[in-house]
């Protein structure tokens, strides 16, 4: 058994900061405290903050859309990962059309086992409602797969009508498991679309207009009632919230004893929607897309009243070539694949934008990172820094700044839609389980080096 002492630093949780020392052996935190020097490694963090290993509840590596697949496969998003002082990710399992999604399952653990550097857990999308799909909820549950996304957009591809929504969420939750919406209206994106076309309104930023912030609020609005149907033994979250009215429509439900979530992205507390009509505009296009300044301040009100439950990057990287679809053009922006990197800018930007300037505490940085994330999908060693949980530790200096660009990142892009901020929070060291996996800017772990980890029901 090996073991490690880190002496002297500022541990982070979501009930407050410990300035103590922390011994860690086989992986687990095993004692806080004033602590001696007997380990196999002692490091001295004064001055830096030990926060818990972020666990980002939204990738897509390897993912097969709009006719490509991501750049990023499980071997460079998870170094990208590391990087950024995320040690879990949850991964989306994307059945092909017909696929029954075990297999699909079998699939995923496939790409990803013999590539992954840092932990991984998985959603699974149901693309149906038939009875073969649904048959596959409970045999995934028994493998750790305990959510499952859902669509209201993208017809022909993903999209569930609302009596396939209805049978879809019963069926999960007959389980305990969690459902997670893709929250537009696809009907009406599709006809906004189709109009702006039509007026040869082609660039970019029609992006932003062909998915106005109504089609997610119609459909916050819509999936709630259904779900409420079911009862309150529903659990459900609403993946990438870009408005803070679809946060409020879930808190409403809440306070009914219903228990629906909302997850949010640091993009969407970044940029608004004028970063389409950017030379490289067409980088930003995922959806739904970036919305107005109102929007971007509400979302941070609503963090800071703890109404956002989780942060997940929806990291889904497309290179500048599958962006502009291997032309010297810019394609119309329907024809842009949907997607932005984000993994290894959670933690700093939330730290240099939410901290630092007091829109949030460095407690709800902690709680919406890592142990809400942790509770949501079951994964009972993560999450926290307390005695008898995975040693998954960020260590950051608060004062140490950093000019962003793609070089000091792990994507495997050559761009970051982050360009040129300067942020702190960006860790020193990443540990997983107890091993330094990334110091100073280079990754130590090999290929295959991350665990799968299992969701468990009701924990």
């Amino acid at each position: 058994m090996s073991s490690l002492l880190i002496k002297n630093g500022k541990i982070c949780l979501s009930d407050g900061m410990i300035e103590k020392d922390m011994y860690i052996e086989d992986g687990k935190v095993k004692k806080i405290g004033i602590l001696g020097n007997d380990a196999d490694e002692v490091m001295d963090a004064k001055g830096k903050l030990l926060i818990p290993g972020v666990i980002d509840s939204h990738t897509h590596m390897e993912f097969p859309f709009m006719s490509e697949v991501t750049a990023d496969d499980f071997y460079h998003g998870t170094r990208a990962a590391l990087g950024g002082g995320v040690t879990t990710i949850v991964d989306f399992i994307t059945p092909s059309k017909n696929e029954n999604p075990m297999d699909a399952y079998k699939r995923w653990r496939n790409k990803a086992d013999p590539k992954v550097v840092s932990d991984y857990a998985l959603h699974c999308i149901l693309r149906n409602g038939d009875r073969n799909t649904l048959d596959s909820v409970k045999p995934l549950i028994d493998e750790g797969v305990i959510s499952f996304k859902l669509f209201m957009a993208y017809k022909n591809e993903l999209l569930l009508d609302d009596e396939s929504l209805y049978d879809a969420i019963k069926e999960i939750s007959k389980y305990g498991g969690v459902t997670a919406i893709h929250a537009e209206n696809g009907a009406i994106v599709d006809k906004k679309t189709e109009e702006l076309l039509k007026e040869n309104k082609t660039e970019p930023v029609n992006h932003y207009y062909s998915r106005p912030e109504i089609v997610e609020i119609e459909a916050a609005n819509r999936i709630a009632t259904i779900a409420s149907m079911i009862g309150k033994n529903v659990k459900m979250y609403m993946v990438h919230t870009s408005t803070f009215e679809a946060v409020d429509i879930f808190r409403k439900y809440r306070e009914r004893g219903y228990k629906f979530f909302n997850e949010t992205t640091p993009n969407y507390l970044t940029y608004d929607y004028t970063i389409f009509e950017s030379k490289y505009g067409y980088r930003y296009i995922m959806s739904p897309p970036f919305r107005t300044e109102d929007e971007l301040s509400g979302l941070w009100g609503r963090m800071a009243n703890n109404e956002l439950s989780i942060m997940g990057s929806d990291h889904c990287v497309y290179s500048d070539e599958q962006k502009k679809r291997h032309s010297d053009k810019v394609p119309p922006f329907n024809e842009v694949p949907n997607g932005t990197p984000g993994t290894e800018t959670i933690l700093p930007l939330l730290y240099t934008n939410g901290v630092l300037k007091n829109k949030i505490t460095m407690d709800q940085l902690v709680t919406i990172t890592s142990k809400n994330t942790a509770d949501m999908f079951g994964l009972k060693s993560k999450g926290n820094l307390l005695p008898g949980y995975d040693a998954d530790i960020a260590i950051v200096d608060p004062k140490k700044e950093f000019k962003v660009s793609y070089e000091m990142l792990h994507s495997n892009i050559k761009y970051s839609i982050f360009d040129g901020m300067i942020l702190k929070g960006f860790p020193e060291t990443t540990i997983l389980r107890g091993r330094k996996v990334f110091e100073n800017g280079n990754i130590l772990s090999d290929a295959g080096t991350g665990k799968y980890v299992r969701g468990t029901i009701g924990y």
